[in-house]
């Protein structure tokens, strides 16, 4: 039987990192550990209040195919760097449907 991870990330609101996107390492009642693999690793995560970031609930599943294998500080960064690629391919086509209308 596998392990289950539930895979969530989240996007920073306020602070000097607004507008990053985090893997939610942790939670409890009123605080998040996030963690991007770069500055913020598995062994040093960011703590932040739960108010100031946004939870990221439409994850690709090419996004959560990058941790089939063991969690690391390398496969974070890579699942972040393909989300923000992904989703601005995205972005790109609603803004050209807009524009086509």
């Amino acid at each position: 039987m596998g392990l289950y991870m539930k895979i969530e990330f989240a996007k920073s609101l306020s602070g000097h990192d607004k507008d990053e996107i985090y893997l939610v390492q942790s939670r409890d009642d009123a605080y998040v550990k996030l963690v991007n693999g770069k500055k913020r690793t598995l062994d040093a995560p960011k703590r932040k209040n739960r108010k100031h970031i946004q939870i990221i609930k439409k994850i690709p599943l090419e996004v959560t195919d990058c941790f089939a294998s063991q969690l690391t500080d390398d496969t974070v960064s890579r699942a972040i760097r393909l989300y923000e690629t992904l989703c601005r391919g995205e972005n790109k086509k609603q803004e050209a449907a807009k524009q086509d209308q």
